[in-house]
């Protein structure tokens, strides 16, 4: 098992400050969508979490994690564009 690094760090906004963190690798992301997670139950954020946690056992690459990732923060309104 490995951390799975992204190419590209992921921007997101967390807590109920918002505060901004980036997201470095699918571990950091699996954490997040494991949390307290806004629209958690949507295909998205099941799909992301699917994605990561696989990308961490090396069943799909880190990048393809990252942008199944994006796409459940920016359904969830908490990614930094």
């Amino acid at each position: 098992m490995y951390e799975a690094w992204f190419s590209k760090p992921v921007s997101v906004t967390t807590g109920i400050g918002g505060d901004i963190r980036n997201l470095l690798n699918a571990q950091q992301a699996t954490d997040l969508l494991g949390g307290n997670w806004r629209d958690a139950g949507s295909q998205k954020h099941r799909s992301a979490l699917r994605a990561c946690r696989q990308a961490i056992t090396g069943g799909v690459s880190a990048d393809v994690a990252r942008e199944v990732f994006v796409e459940a923060a920016r359904e969830a309104h908490i990614l930094v564009e």
